[in-house]
């Protein structure tokens, strides 16, 4: 399964994957791997992931959700929800609408994503 396959036919969670995607390839090396439930992005361990929450959830929810791996729970109101699921790792998840969404401040995210997962 590729990029494509999990994403299917919604033109617009093609165009939030391409930004995210773009973003990441900016900042350096990562490994994606796709699975049934979701893109993750690698280095040595996990720091991002993009999944369809359709797939989970009854609903109107948006296209894609971007998963960031940090070290420390960023405040904004742009989270929909942010999890510790083991102490010291904070899972923050964006709903993204639009591909223009992945902005400054996420790309930001993403870099500091990046680099607390060599």
């Amino acid at each position: 399964m590729d990029a494509g396959d999990y994403l299917g036919s919604d033109e617009v969670a093609h165009s939030i994957f391409s930004a995210i995607d773009a973003a990441v390839t900016a900042i350096g090396e990562a490994e994606r791997r796709v699975s049934k439930s979701q893109i993750g992005f690698y280095r040595k361990h996990p720091f991002a992931a993009v999944w369809r929450p359709k797939q989970y959830l009854g609903g109107t929810h948006p296209p894609l959700v971007l998963s960031l791996f940090l070290q420390r729970k960023v405040r904004s109101p742009r989270w929909k929800e942010i999890v510790e699921p083991k102490p010291g790792r904070f899972t923050h998840h964006l709903e993204i609408e639009d591909a223009a969404e992945v902005d400054d401040q996420v790309r930001k995210w993403l870099r500091e994503a990046w680099r607390s997962a060599a």
